[in-house]
């Protein structure tokens, strides 16, 4: 059965409600789900947690969510350049789990890889361990972390069969594939769709079975968040 849906809105239809947890993909402005976030804004959906690395940057991706007051928490590793995030958590409108990068990245895996705990020595004697349980193995201390799981995880792949096995391209894979085995619903947008048979094996990133539905990508700006240049060398 094809798991190919005609848009972006079809391809979120019955699966938003209040109060949920979403996972969205992306590291600065590489590999987020654009096509996805602008439906969740237009559903009116409100009080989401959402996991994912930073939150956009002004103007684009998740931003689009917090701009619009649906966004109650994030569970973030990378606040940074986006001015609205910042304001909105300093002003107390945001909570904010802040995650060392590293850790973020192994809670979602964590998550999908169905392990509820783990232990870490990132982030011990800091803010970071405040609250956590701390052991000790072989003589160093350890923070204990817990998984990130989703209601449902919004994700950009390059492409796509019918069956929803996926490719990524370059740094846009960041946290998407690890993102697609921890939700509980998995949407893919992707750029490209091709024939079931097409892939090699060996080269699926992400099979099918961690995904839901995908749909062909309608927004694919592939903006540049900074872009520095040198200035031309005189002959």
């Amino acid at each position: 059965m094809s798991k190919i849906y005609d848009s972006p809105a079809e391809a979120l239809d019955g699966l938003l409600f209040d109060g949920m947890t979403i996972m969205s993909g992306g590291f600065g402005l590489s590999g987020n789900p654009e096509s996805l976030i602008p439906e969740i804004r237009k559903s009116g959906v409100t009080g989401l947690t959402v996991v994912s690395n930073n939150a956009g940057a002004d103007g684009f991706g998740l931003w689009m969510l917090l701009e619009s007051r649906q966004v109650r928490k994030m569970i973030s590793s990378y606040v940074g350049e986006n001015k609205l995030f910042e304001q909105q958590y300093l002003s107390g409108e945001l909570e904010l789990e802040l995650n060392p990068q590293g850790t973020l990245a192994e809670r979602i895996r964590a998550g999908g890889a169905g392990i509820p705990a783990f232990y870490t020595r990132t982030g011990v004697g800091t803010v970071v361990a405040e609250g956590k349980p701390v052991e000790v193995f072989e003589g160093e201390e350890y923070v204990r972390e817990t998984w990130l799981r989703s209601d449902l995880s919004i994700i950009k792949a390059w492409r796509a069969d019918p069956a929803g096995n996926l490719m990524f391209r370059k740094t846009a894979r960041n946290f998407n594939p690890n993102m697609a085995t921890a939700g509980r619903v998995t949407v893919v947008e992707v750029e490209e769709i091709v024939p079931e048979g097409t892939f090699d094996p060996d080269c699926i990133h992400t099979p099918g079975i961690y995904v839901d539905r995908v749909v062909l990508c309608t927004v694919n700006e592939k903006r540049i968040e900074k872009r520095t240049v040198r200035e031309k060398e005189i002959a």
